[in-house]
């Protein structure tokens, strides 16, 4: 759940403080795509450690939960960068490391309960659903720069969801079988949970932005936005051009 509440608290951020200066206007592409890869590779690394030592130990169950993460993830940017093949009629490597974490954040739920075959079948969905909800914001009017809430936010909810379909006790006796190896009710235990994050994560997060803004202000000045936050809050800049 740690993601869908990232995104969640990442959608009630853009409603609360409202869009960038410029935003739909001026050119806002990343800045290094070079960091932009080197960034995402770096996550699927150190991703086999968050989810493979998830298991507390090296055995069976932490080698499965390293190779779903490693297939459900190359998937993921596989279908993403299809996707965005087939729309934009061109690839993107910024699209294909956007697919791979949508995957990892997929896959991160059931990475101890599903098999290799349904890894693919939940990296698959992951990279075309998280692309569609991605390039959704624009028709729904929220800034998201880093797009928190079509990665992790779509990404981490079918992932939830998907372990309710997919999780077998032939991975991990000390879980649940999922919908498609018996157990019709665990579809329905995965929704409920899922929407209860949605709503804590959005309520609670709006609350604090609220105080925050009332105590201290969230928006930099239109002239600090303008400037560049790099200038006017850390009196440096990034690059030297």
């Amino acid at each position: 759940m740690v993601h869908i509440s990232s995104g969640v608290s990442a959608l009630a951020c853009a409603v609360v403080m409202g869009k960038r200066k410029g935003y739909g206007v001026d050119l806002m592409a990343p800045h290094n795509l070079t960091l932009t890869i080197l960034g995402a590779a770096l996550l699927w690394f150190g991703w086999f450690g968050f989810n493979g030592g998830s298991a507390l130990t090296s055995g069976a169950l932490a080698t499965s939960a390293f190779v779903v993460t490693h297939i459900a993830t190359a998937a993921a940017a596989l279908s993403w960068m299809f996707v965005e093949w087939s729309h934009r009629g061109k690839p993107t490597a910024l699209g294909v490391v956007s697919g791979a974490v949508a995957g990892l954040v997929a896959i991160t739920p059931g990475s101890g309960f599903v098999g290799p075959m349904s890894s693919i079948f939940i990296g698959l969905v992951a990279g075309g659903l998280c692309y569609i909800a991605v390039n959704m914001k624009a028709r729904l009017g929220y800034d998201d720069s880093l797009d928190v809430v079509g990665v992790h936010g779509v990404g981490g909810t079918w992932g939830a969801l998907a372990t309710g379909l997919f999780a077998s006790k032939l991975i991990n006796p000390a879980g649940s079988d999922g919908l498609f190896y018996g157990n019709a009710i665990q579809p329905a235990i995965q929704a409920a949970s899922i929407l209860t994050a949605w709503i804590y994560s959005f309520a609670v997060t709006w609350i604090i932005l609220k105080v925050l803004d009332a105590v201290m202000g969230l928006r930099a000045s239109e002239e600090d936005e303008a400037q560049g936050l790099d200038l006017s809050q850390h009196g440096e800049t990034g690059y030297i051009l």
